[in-house]
């Protein structure tokens, strides 16, 4: 059955995406163990008493999910795909399922050897796909669709995600294209924070032309320019230089200034901020603000250490929660490890 969780991840983090994933099922009351070899890019939890997707759908919620990518339900691996016909054995496993599906993604992991497979898989795509029309196994009014995560030729995990409770991404990745204009390739990291961890409504909402933000450890401005692209007045908090085309848009105001140090007159809409610095010390900074009434949202980074990453992700959001309870204000704490991401994860704050 359908009763292992598999989790695509960044490649050098299936140790984190093992630990959240066990916490999770821990206090669900769902037991079992974890498989997550170093930079595989995935990791699965194989429970000890079998469930079936429609109850994990319904226990677990990929929103929530920090530093999986994807979250999908699997039958156990299969290793031995005969190289002369892979599309019965494939078939006869997918049938056993019971489901049919709104769509089917040939996926491999995020890894120099998983890139080496898409030749394979674009190869194979169109009679694969062609095999399943033919036996009536997809169907557009599913909520299911259907993942085969090719880690060879021949070895493979079978899986299906629920549409409403899954990246709708292909191996959760976003396509984002960096602009020739924007200052630094940091801007995708607050591009895709946008983007993946907003709904489309709430991107209306709460990045409305005229607000105005705070950037704080701003230079050059990559993440200054998404919100000027965005119609928000921004200042600029940094000792560094700031891109001079970006400061002739006319909406930056640069203060050379400590970004730790920096206490804005008036309130704003937003505060973000991706300086280097440890993790707990940026949440108590954010914290401050948020509690204070200095901003009302925020995005930020933080910079995670080598060990106990997990746990110290978990510190942060306390940290976060609890001083904004204290001044009776109810945050919506958001955190992803996001594909721009690289050993950081990026918080999204609402209230």
């Amino acid at each position: 059955s359908l009763q292992n969780i598999l989790l695509y991840c960044r490649p050098g983090f299936e140790k984190e995406a093992a630990a959240e994933i066990s916490a999770i099922t821990q206090r669900i009351g769902l037991y079992g163990y974890v498989k997550a070899k170093a930079d595989s890019g995935y990791a699965v939890f194989h429970p000890q008493s079998a469930s079936g997707p429609e109850q994990l759908t319904q226990q677990l919620h990929y929103p929530a999910l920090i530093f999986p990518r994807q979250l999908i339900f699997a039958l156990d691996m299969i290793k031995d795909l005969p190289s002369d016909d892979r599309i019965s054995p494939l078939l006869a496993h997918i049938q056993q399922t019971g489901l049919t599906f709104n769509d089917c993604w040939l996926e491999t992991p995020d890894t120099n050897d998983g890139k080496q497979l898409n030749t394979f898989t674009r190869k194979f795509s169109g009679l694969f796909n062609k095999a399943l029309k033919q036996h009536r196994l997809m169907d557009s009014g599913s909520r299911w669709r259907l993942h085969i995560f090719f880690l060879s030729s021949s070895a493979l995990y079978i899986g299906v995600s629920d549409t409403n409770n899954s990246s709708p991404l292909p191996m959760g990745i976003p396509r984002l294209r960096m602009s020739r204009a924007a200052p630094s390739r940091s801007t995708l990291k607050l591009d895709e924070a946008l983007k993946t961890m907003l709904s489309s409504d709430e991107q209306q909402r709460y990045l409305q032309n005229g607000m105005s933000a705070v950037d704080l450890g701003a230079c050059p401005g990559g993440w200054t320019w998404q919100l000027v692209n965005r119609g928000m007045r921004v200042t600029a908090i940094d000792n560094g230089a700031m891109n001079e085309e970006l400061m002739a848009s006319g909406l930056v105001t640069h203060i050379r200034a400590d970004g730790f140090k920096f206490t804005p007159e008036i309130p704003v809409d937003w505060l973000v901020c991706d300086m280097v610095e440890r993790p707990l010390h940026i949440s108590r900074l954010m914290a401050r603000w948020l509690s204070e009434g200095l901003c009302r949202y925020a995005v930020f980074n933080l910079k995670l250490p080598m060990k106990q990453r997990y746990d110290i992700v978990q510190q942060c959001r306390d940290i976060i929660e609890e001083e904004c309870l204290a001044h009776g204000l109810k945050c919506q704490i958001r955190m992803k490890q996001l594909y721009h991401d690289r050993e950081e994860i990026t918080v999204v704050v609402l209230q």
